[in-house]
């Protein structure tokens, strides 16, 4: 767990050292700021995406995901956290952007993608912390630009990635012998669809944002898809 705990760190430290810089800190540089962060989610979702290895696994995981997520309400679940956050910390958030959005943005982003599946799938099964140290590294530079351009929410997100990465270190460590390369690598391509639908969000380009947190059972699924992929395609 000491990888997790090195990453939610990073992001708390981060975020809070943005926020504090981002108020002296013009709104045409942090608005600048954002649309590279954006450009450079939607690279990182593309890079994720490029490595699957099945396409229909992705559409079948994403469009199933969703219906479970909207089923679950999960974005209402996590909007809602967002609030209670804001109601606790959002008086300090320095007036940069919505609280409640950035919290939420920024915990999609640092808790969905192939460093976060792919280094907490490591940490559980083989104890190495190395992929996540090195996130650790890229989500403190991330936090700042984000804590500078959205406020005090991208930092309280340490806590999401301090969950969500400690959640599925522990059960990788339970599952170890079903969570096969092929498995850990389409969860990664999947995660990298949700990127690209949060940088869609943040760069603006639809009049009412993705509900990316529907989307999370998504990336969970090819645990499921795979096995079953597997045993129908070795009857066939």
């Amino acid at each position: 767990m000491l990888g997790v705990l090195a990453n939610s760190g990073a992001v708390l430290i981060g975020g809070i050292i943005g926020m504090l810089f981002g108020n002296r800190i013009s709104s045409k540089y942090t608005d600048a700021l954002m649309i590279a962060l954006g450009l450079a989610t939607m690279g990182m979702g593309v890079a994720s995406v490029v490595g699957t290895t099945d396409v229909l696994c992705i559409i079948v995981c994403c469009s199933l995901g969703t219906v479970i997520g909207e089923l679950l309400r999960i974005d209402d679940g996590v909007n809602a956290l967002g609030r209670i956050a804001e109601a606790k910390f959002g008086g300090k958030a320095g007036g940069k952007g919505n609280f409640t959005s950035a919290f939420v943005s920024c915990a999609i982003m640092f808790c969905i993608g192939s460093m976060a599946v792919m280094g907490s799938v490591e940490a559980g099964i083989n104890g190495d912390n190395s992929i996540l140290f090195a996130k650790a590294v890229l989500d403190l530079i991330a936090a700042l630009a984000f804590g500078a351009g959205m406020g005090l929410g991208a930092a309280m997100s340490f806590a999401c990635v301090l969950i969500v990465e400690g959640g599925l270190t522990l059960l990788a460590g339970a599952l170890a012998p079903l969570l096969t390369d092929a498995i850990v690598t389409e969860m990664s391509a999947v995660g990298g669809v949700l990127l690209i639908g949060l940088a869609i969000n943040l760069l603006n380009l639809r009049p009412q944002p993705i509900k990316i947190a529907n989307m999370l059972p998504a990336v969970f699924l090819p645990a499921a898809y795979v096995p079953i992929y597997n045993w129908i395609t070795s009857l066939v």
